[in-house]
């Protein structure tokens, strides 16, 4: 922010004089500022303008107007760019000017003027060195410096002039170890708008009211003798790393980080000093620093340079590692003694020798200008210490890592930059609490008003003076109602007292007047008025009275209140003959105090803002009077402006301390109603507010804000007006403002009552009701505090942000985050919650604060700051066993939201962050070191808090206590720490932090934090054991079960893992897969030591009603609590618990398939028991039951695809095992029941008669078929009763099914097709159906039993028993189903078997060939081939069949004879209705051929009853014997259904050794067999039982 001055001095205009009434506007940057008009043609106007410039690329627009009767005409425009004028501390001659009659614009801007006129004028512009240095001046000057720097020691020497003349040297208080840590205060968690932003270049910040003004300003020359010492040691930190060619931004010169801002950064104190401190050179310096360098609430933090360590830094580049350690430092507080440079200026070359320059508050101008001086005098420190630094010793050792007590973290003014920091160690970290907890109590060290022991005497005389005579009990006037004979103005509120009688109220003591409604407010002391009035009027000895009257007043006070006297002796440490002497002097001057008492004042009416809106434009014509005593001076009219800049000085004298100056604010009208409102009351402009000071308020210079006040109950007013006031009293020329007056009375009482009483602690007042907030100590100090804050015109918000400040500095002792946050409640409620009546925003009101903006947002910042790093270790600051602390913990937190608030409402930033999200990371921060605390010191916190037998021996060597891969103790001990930590959270500490209910549960964020890190460190070491796997597999168990119920009992419902799979299963996978693998091995050898004790018993029922034995329990039970422990680690994640499932079901699978073997290997030997092998079957039964329990626990149709194919392919297993079980047992009654059979046999034989029975016959067949069954039940009674008590239901089904089936095939086999048990057996059917001539051998065999034939009347019998032996399996429902027991193919193939006896021989033939599809199949082995062509042809009128085969050739005959071979080809048609036609044809023989052709074509006619399916062709190959049979070399067969659709074939027939059948085809041929007296029947058994014949040679 540059300061432009411009100086309209006068101009030349052509023309006749009268014709001019000329003034001049200036306008640059959107702000306009006027001249007054001036007659003539010469006008003179020497008037001066300054404007703050934030933008050099803009310039100034002069325009010089002449007023006209109704508007103003332009005479001319002179444009000059900003760029081109000067930087000056002096005023000039000024430059001459030629108007222009237009101007040149450029994207909406003017940029130039054309035209040239006649007119001239004079204009002297120039920029002031301003308080800090653009960016881009700032790199040019850091240019400059290394050239300088760089042309070495001959060209600029200092060691001469060094000894002559010591200047004090102000303490740089930035610290540039970052480049940005003055200016970028890392650790605020934003950046509020007054806060340590980097200004842009040249600071386009461009406030309303620019805080230059925002404290009192300390008068020219003072000001000058600090800025330049100041600027000096802000631009003294560029040079110090120009060697590093860095561009550092200009953080010391940064209008926020120094201290060289006297108006603004710093702490009002600070300005008392810069007026002596030129003056007093070194000897004060010492004392001066310490102080000066204390006070700036900016600076992060404060830090000192030497040379030296300057010198390291730039002979080397840093590397990081270095970096990191000045990060470190940055943490330590460091000495503030500034380095003592005793500097001489070497004389410039173009300013002559004798040339000295001062700094002295003299009135000499300076030889050269200040910047000059700036950089000469930066460049002779740098030079310097370039020398001094090579002279030094150990440069290793930094100068500002000082050793000492105070060397950890310090109050507010040092906030330690937590992104550098590790995170801080938790619990017990006790050397760091200590220290914060020092540096807690000496920040209040730091407070300047403490060492100013000048400004503390002072404050003590008039601290004195305003309780000796307090003005609270001032003496009432004495009012009577009064009537004015002529025109009187009320002395409260200036109105006229109006009327014709008893106008007013009249004090008839001292004579004030004023309307009844002021009389209260009226405060002028009635003694003090009427003591000086009767002085002024001569009347002696009524002065005396009043005078007397006055002198026991304080008498009285002094003897009923000395504890306040005393307090405020002690408080400024004055001895009692002191305070004595000073209590004479006092009263004195309260005495004298009229009389003797004048004063200069000079008030500038600076500015306004936010005033009432008078005027029909909805605006305002705003000119303010001052009035003091009865002169009265007002401003210029700034039209059409709510926020009027006059910016007006006027000086006045003052004879009377209880004068007020009385300011008011006005809205100028000229129109005829504002005229005759001027007639009847004095005042024709419409009133815009006033405020009332009362002079004795007024002390030094002061920079203050006042709101503007109603004059009467219906005055609409708003706003508030800021006014430089400088008072110089007669005897007090060099005081400070009573505001900074104040700040030292607070501070030191604070300090006394706290740090020297109280030990350190704050006593806290015991206040009630809505003012509570406004008492600050016990009575007696509030007394005094709140009389002076009277006495001078203290506003009570002044005084609560004292008080805050005050306690910021003590924020961590007990009870005062309570008060701190009641207090910035208040005020945030007083600048926040604007009244109906203003339009003034909360950050405008906030600006016009006289405790200063930047330094009440800066102290904001760092206790914001200093909060969070007390909250990030809640659980040191605030332990959970300490109500109180408790208390503040919840009083901490409600002070940080009452920050959020202020920043939001009354600073009006956009987005402050949320107080809950800033606790919220607060709690996380202290949450991950508490973590990282119990999981170090795990062993001694687990032995320490849960150890329950103290004799046990718990001194494990260090290197086991912590995690180990050997064993698992280390994590159940941290699990139980995490839950005790979760559970404190939850019960204490969520209960006190209650204020953000839906965002911040501090249990739940415990819970959170402490899973995720505590699962990030268990994954790690559940990895590292699977590589090493040293632990028992139960162990691994027995932690997951922990850490499963850790899980659910606070993490599972927490919203951050709500819904999703956790992690934690994956880490124990493995280990559980080992368990399972392990607890295979178990559970076989489980089963085997089961089934032995239970063959031991004798496989006993385990009871009466149970059918099973005991180890079929044993094996479930193990079994099932294998998996109880599988199904109680709750496993959330499906994808393992697939996994889990399919390895158990392996298991399962595993140990019942071997229970089933070993009882399958055994059965055997047991079925001729009578009980035992149905409990063994039943057992089996048993598995399966339990298998299908098993199954849905294990989740059912829910179950992993896998597994549940698993165990359903077991199930089926062990259904086979039953089934062959069943089997087993069925086949062990096969000799019984052949044995009942075979009576039933011998019976049936007996039965005589024929097929047709009689009806009155039929009885006699059922009688017959009970005979015939009579031997099979009583064997199947006996046994199937106990099968019914002793097998389960299913078992039972199986049994009777066995029995069933053996009872259906022994029937079959012994009775229906009866074997041929003879030696010859089949054969022998064979052989005589070969020789059929043999009838007697025939005959002989059919005599024989086992060969019989069943006649009709028995196979009735026989059927009418199988219905019998049905309804008895049946049971009635409760044995085999009806359907099962029809459909079952044992009976159908015996039902089939009988009725076969009863067809004829053409169906037996047809039902032959139709079934017997496979009789030449399967020729592995051909004997040779034989080819044949096969015709078919249908008639189509008759529909009868004639097959044509033509016989072509054999070939590959294999026969061995020694005698001749002639082979012939036999050709048969076999089939149904063939008795009466031509069946066999036979070719000619070919002698010894083996390949031998015969073409040879026979036909065969079949009728029209039967398809081509029902016949077949039989070739067979034989070899021509003469004397003896044929012998038989091969046989094929051709079923015409396979010619049928062709109608026609040729092909090679194998020829195989016999013809192939199966049961059905035996059947049939043993049914033929019988019917010896027919032919067909006959050939069609010879013809089937060939076989090739025995060849010779074999």
């Amino acid at each position: 922010m540059s300061l432009l001055c411009v100086r309209v001095k006068k101009a030349k205009l052509q023309g006749p004089p009268d014709k001019f009434n000329t003034y001049v506007t200036l306008k640059v940057q959107n702000v306009k500022s006027t001249t007054v008009a001036v007659r003539g043609d010469q006008p003179c106007w020497e008037q001066d303008f300054m404007f703050e410039i934030s933008r050099l690329d803009l310039g100034l627009i002069v325009e010089v107007w002449n007023k006209g009767l109704i508007w103003d005409t332009l005479v001319g425009t002179v444009w000059i760019a900003l760029k081109a004028i000067h930087q000056s501390d002096e005023e000039g001659p000024g430059e001459w000017s030629t108007l222009e009659a237009e101007v040149v614009m450029k994207h909406d801007e003017i940029c130039g003027t054309k035209n040239p006129t006649p007119h001239k004028i004079l204009l002297d512009t120039r920029f002031e060195l301003p308080f800090d240095i653009p960016e881009e001046e700032a790199r040019y000057w850091t240019r400059k410096l290394e050239q300088i720097n760089s042309l070495g020691d001959d060209e600029y020497s200092f060691q001469e002039e060094v000894q002559k003349k010591p200047l004090p040297s102000a303490a740089s208080q930035c610290s540039f170890e970052d480049a940005d840590s003055a200016v970028d205060d890392r650790d605020s968690d934003y950046r509020s708008e007054t806060s340590n932003s980097i200004p842009p270049p040249y600071h386009t910040t461009a406030q309303p009211n620019a805080s230059v003004h925002q404290f009192t300003v300390p008068s020219r020359l003072q000001q000058q003798g600090v800025l330049r010492e100041s600027c000096a040691d802000s631009l003294q930190n560029y040079d110090l790393d120009c060697q590093e060619h860095v561009a550092i931004s200009p953080a010391g010169s940064s209008r926020y980080g120094s201290s060289c801002n006297v108006s603004q950064g710093s702490s009002h104190l600070s300005e008392l000093d810069h007026s002596h401190e030129s003056a007093h050179g070194s000897e004060q310096e010492d004392d001066h620093q310490e102080r000066g360098s204390n006070h700036s609430c900016h600076s992060s933090g404060s830090y000192q340079k030497d040379g030296q360590a300057w010198l390291k830094e730039q002979e080397q580049p840093r590397s990081k590692g270095e970096e990191e350690k000045l990060c470190e430092t940055e943490e330590k507080r460091v000495d503030h003694s500034a380095v003592k440079l005793p500097l001489e200026l070497e004389k410039p070359k173009d300013v002559d020798a004798g040339a000295q320059v001062s700094y002295h508050g003299d009135n000499e101008p300076p030889p050269f200008p200040p910047g000059r001086a700036h950089w000469i005098r930066a460049i002779s420190k740098v030079r310097l210490r370039l020398q001094e630094g090579q002279d030094e010793a150990d440069p290793s050792k930094p100068p500002w890592l000082k050793g000492g007590p105070a060397g950890g973290l310090y109050g507010i003014d040092s906030m330690p930059d937590l992104r550098k920091k590790k995170p801080i160690p938790l619990v017990s970290d006790l050397s760091l609490v200590q220290s914060r907890k020092a540096g807690i109590t000496s920040a209040m060290a730091t407070r300047t008003s403490l060492k100013d022991e000048e400004l503390k005497s002072h404050v003590y005389k008039k601290t004195l003076q305003a309780l000796i005579y307090p003005i609270s009990c001032t003496t009432p006037h004495n009012f009577e109602v009064w009537t004015a004979t002529t025109p009187t103005y009320c002395y409260e509120c200036e109105g006229l007292l109006w009327g014709i009688a008893r106008q007013g109220m009249r004090c008839g003591e001292c004579g004030v007047k004023c309307h009844e409604k002021c009389q209260d407010l009226l405060n002028a002391d009635c003694l003090q008025r009427a003591a000086e009035k009767s002085s002024k009027h001569g009347a002696e000895d009524r002065t005396q009275n009043f005078i007397m009257a006055m002198k026991d007043r304080m008498k009285i006070r002094e003897r009923n209140k000395p504890e306040i006297f005393d307090l405020i002796r002690d408080v400024f440490c004055e001895s009692k003959l002191t305070h004595a002497q000073q209590m004479k002097t006092v009263k004195q001057s309260v005495l004298d105090g009229t009389s003797k008492w004048s004063a200069k004042i000079t008030i500038t009416v600076m500015c306004a803002q936010g005033l009432q809106a008078k005027d029909k434009t909805g605006s305002s014509d705003p000119y303010v009077t001052v009035q003091v005593g009865k002169t009265k001076k007002r401003t210029k009219t700034i039209f059409g402006n709510l926020n009027p800049v006059w910016e007006e000085k006027f000086y006045f004298e003052c004879h009377n301390s209880s004068d007020r100056i009385k300011v008011r604010v006005w809205d100028e009208d000229d129109d005829i109603k504002s005229r005759v409102k001027q007639r009847l009351k004095r005042e024709s402009d419409d009133f815009l507010g006033q405020t009332i000071i009362e002079v004795r308020t007024l002390s030094g210079e002061m920079d203050v804000w006042y709101n503007l006040e109603k004059r009467t109950d219906k005055s609409a007013v708003s706003g508030a007006i800021r006014l430089q006031i400088s008072v110089e009293i007669k005897g007090e020329e060099k005081v400070a403002p009573y505001h900074i007056q104040y700040t030292c009375l607070h501070e030191n009482l604070f300090h006394h009552l706290t740090d020297v009483q109280g030990n350190g602690v704050v006593k806290i007042p015991d206040a009630k009701g809505d003012d509570a907030w406004k008492v600050y100590f016990d009575e007696t100090a509030q007394e005094i505090v709140d009389e002076f804050a009277m006495r001078y015109g203290i506003e009570s918000i002044y005084q609560a942000m004292t008080h805050f400040a005050c306690l910021s500095s003590k924020y961590m002792c007990p009870g005062v985050p309570a008060v701190m946050s009641t207090l910035l409640a208040n005020i945030n409620a007083y600048y926040a919650h604007t009244t109906a009546s203003t339009n003034v925003s909360a950050s405008d009101r906030f600006a016009a604060s006289n405790f200063g903006k930047e330094r009440f947002v800066k102290l904001l910042d760092q206790l914001h700051n200093s909060l969070r790093i007390d909250l990030s270790m809640y659980r040191n600051n605030f332990p959970a066993s300490s109500r109180e602390r408790l208390q503040d913990l919840k009083s901490t937190v409600d002070l940080l939201t009452s920050i959020t608030f202020f920043r939001m409402k009354v600073q009006e930033l956009q987005s402050p962050p949320r107080a809950s999200q800033v606790v919220k990371d607060c709690v996380k921060a202290c949450l991950n070191s508490t973590y990282e605390y119990i999981f170090n010191n795990c062993h001694e916190l687990y032995s320490r808090e849960y150890q329950t037998d103290p004799n046990k021996n718990q001194d494990l060597p260090p290197e086991e206590q912590g995690p180990s891969i050997r064993n698992l103790d280390f994590w159940p001990k941290l699990i139980t720490l995490i839950v005790s930590i979760i559970e404190e959270d939850k019960n204490s500490y969520t209960p006190v932090l209650n204020q953000f209910p839906q965002e911040l549960a501090v249990g739940k964020i415990s819970a959170e934090v402490m899973w995720s890190l505590f699962a990030q460190d268990m994954k790690y070491a559940m990895e590292e054991h699977e590589k090493h796997r040293l632990c028992k597999s139960a162990d691994y168990m027995n932690l997951h079960f922990k850490v499963k119920w850790l899980y659910n009992e606070y993490v599972r419902d927490l919203p951050a893992f709500k819904g999703k799979v956790p992690e934690y299963p994956a880490w124990f996978e493995q280990f559980v897969m080992q368990w399972l693998d392990e607890n295979e091995d178990v559970s076989l050898e489980f089963l085997h030591g089961a089934l032995e004790r239970d063959k031991k018993d004798g496989f006993q029922q385990t009871s009466e009603h149970a059918l099973f034995s005991c180890s079929v329990v044993d094996v479930f039970t193990q079994l099932n609590q294998s998996f109880e422990i599988i199904k109680k680690l709750e496993c959330p994640d499906p994808v393992i618990v697939a996994h889990y499932n399919r390895r158990f079901a392996k298991t399962i699978g595993k140990v019942l398939m071997q229970y089933a073997d070993i009882l399958s290997k055994s059965f055997q030997s047991y079925c001729s028991k009578e009980k035992l092998p149905c409990i063994l079957m039943n057992n089996i039964q048993q598995l399966r039951v339990q298998l299908e329990k098993m199954f849905e626990a294990m989740g059912g149709k829910e179950l992993d695809a896998e597994a549940s194919d698993h165990l359903k392919e077991l199930q089926v297993k062990l259904n086979n095992v039953l089934d062959e079980l069943s089997a087993v047992f069925g086949n062990s009654f096969q000799t019984r029941i052949d044995e009942c059979v075979k009576q039933m046999s011998d019976i049936l034989c007996q039965v005589k008669g024929t097929g047709n029975v009689a009806a009155n016959a039929r009885n006699t067949v059922a009688q017959d078929a009970d005979n015939v069954l009579r031997p099979l039940m009583d064997f199947l009674d006996g046994n199937l009763t106990l099968f019914a008590t002793v097998c389960e239901k299913t078992v039972l089904k199986r049994v009777l099914k066995e029995l069933w089936r053996v009872v259906m095939n022994t029937m079959e086999k012994l009775i229906v097709l009866p074997p041929l048990t003879d030696h010859t057996g089949t054969q022998l059917i064979f052989s005589a159906a070969k020789e059929l001539g043999h009838l007697s051998k025939l005959k002989d065999h059919m005599v024989r039993e086992e060969t019989r034939s069943l006649t009709p009347k028995q196979c009735a019998v026989l059927d009418l028993a199988l219905d019998t032996i049905k309804q008895y399996f049946h049971a009635g429902g409760n044995g085999l189903k009806k359907t099962f027991l029809e459909k079952s193919p044992d009976l159908q193939s015996l039902r089939y078997a009988l009725s076969l006896y009863t067809q004829t021989t053409d169906t037996l033939i047809k039902t032959f060939v139709q079934t017997q599809t496979a009789q030449g199949s399967g020729v592995d082995d051909p004997v040779g081939e034989v080819s044949i062509q096969i015709d078919l042809y249908t008639h189509p009128g008759t529909g009868e069949h004639k097959v044509t085969v033509k016989v072509v050739a054999a070939n590959d005959l294999k026969w061995q004879t020694s005698g001749m071979f002639r082979p012939f080809v036999e050709i048969t048609m076999i089939g149904p209705h063939q008795s009466d036609k031509k069946r066999k044809f036979t070719t000619k023989s070919k002698s010894n051929n083996w390949a031998p052709k015969y073409n040879e074509t026979f036909h065969f006619i079949l009728g029209n009853e039967d398809g081509p399916d029902a016949y077949e062709l039989q070739v067979c190959v034989k070899d021509y014997c003469f004397a003896r049979e044929d012998r038989v070399l091969g046989i094929a067969v051709m079923q015409l259904r396979d010619i049928a659709d062709k109608g026609s074939c040729a092909c090679w027939c194998p020829l195989g050794r016999r013809i192939h059948m199966d049961e059905t085809g035996l059947t049939v041929l043993r049914i033929l067999s019988q019917r010896t007296n027919d032919e067909v029947a006959r050939e069609f058994v010879k013809l089937k039982s060939e076989s090739r014949s025995t060849e010779e040679g074999t």
